[in-house]
């Protein structure tokens, strides 16, 4: 088989993924980064930003739906959310299963809400065309430091902290303690925040500049097949606990909202909270 039909994802430093490709749909470079579209063997479809896989329909529910929905399930009626990044409309779609008021989606990189919107629609249900999501294209830090407004929940949807330099400054203590003030005294607010497998020190900073902000803070981690590792999620409040909200307010919520998933239930938003990566292993 040709080495050129290829694509070679860097996991880590050490570690990289080779996927298929059977069609390139789309190649392209913003202000900001490189932009790929294409057609990956048992991946599907799959957008990729400087050489890292940010989705693939064939396992991205595990990833929108595991950022999305443990922090807007445990909100008891999250009708006003912002989403910083997301400029691919999947975290969008799974927020709108939710049947807010509005939504706020802010993403720097307009060619890639542009490319999402014409090669990714089948994907994200055309999110970003809906009345009640309202795209803003401006940097996110930029964006929260000169509104005024409070949200119900925040999600924050941005390539690695390790990864794109253009979302690094997003996961900073100054940052958080912006983010903490844009809430509701009932707002709760989910990010997520690489793989702590190979990036521990990054992860734990981050964790770090969370709890410096926050009251309540829970971790938990997602394999995704396509990024190559277990990806990384952290969600905080000063009022809501998710390990606490209970198995039968979940599926309440579920069914009052008509919400319906690939893969997040009750029983999984229960067990991602008691089972954790995070913790550096020693080697031996």
């Amino acid at each position: 088989m040709n080495i050129n039909n290829f694509f070679r994802e860097p996991v880590s430093e050490h570690t990289n993924l080779l996927v298929s490709i059977s069609n390139q749909l789309y190649k392209g470079k913003s202000k900001y980064q490189e932009i790929i579209v294409a057609e990956l063997l048992e991946y599907g479809r799959a957008l990729i930003l400087d050489n890292l896989i940010q989705l693939s329909e064939n396992d991205e529910a595990y990833y929108h739906e595991s950022l999305v929905h443990p922090a807007l399930f445990s909100h008891e009626n999250p009708k006003e959310i912002l989403i910083l990044g997301g400029g691919d409309g999947c975290a969008a779609r799974e927020c709108l299963k939710h049947n807010p008021k509005e939504i706020i989606l802010v993403d720097i990189d307009e060619e890639v809400i542009n490319v999402s919107k014409s090669y990714l629609s089948n994907i994200n249900m055309n999110s970003l065309e809906d009345n009640r999501v309202k795209v803003v294209v401006e940097d996110g830090i930029k964006f929260v430091e000169r509104i005024d407004k409070k949200y119900d929940c925040i999600v924050i949807d941005l390539t690695d902290p390790f990864g794109s330099p253009i979302g690094k400054k997003l996961y900073s203590k100054e940052f958080y303690g912006i983010i903490k003030r844009r809430l509701k005294e009932n707002g709760i607010m989910v990010t997520q925040a690489g793989t702590a497998f190979y990036y521990y020190e990054v992860y734990n900073q981050v964790l770090q500049n969370v709890k410096q902000s926050f009251l309540i803070v829970r971790e938990y981690n997602v394999w995704i097949p396509s990024f190559g590792y277990a990806c990384c999620f952290i969600i905080a409040s000063d009022s809501i606990d998710p390990l606490n909200i209970s198995r039968e307010t979940i599926e309440k919520r579920i069914n009052d909202r008509n919400v319906k998933t690939k893969f997040y239930t009750p029983k999984v938003h229960e067990a991602l909270f008691r089972i954790s990566l995070t913790k550096k292993l020693n080697k031996n």
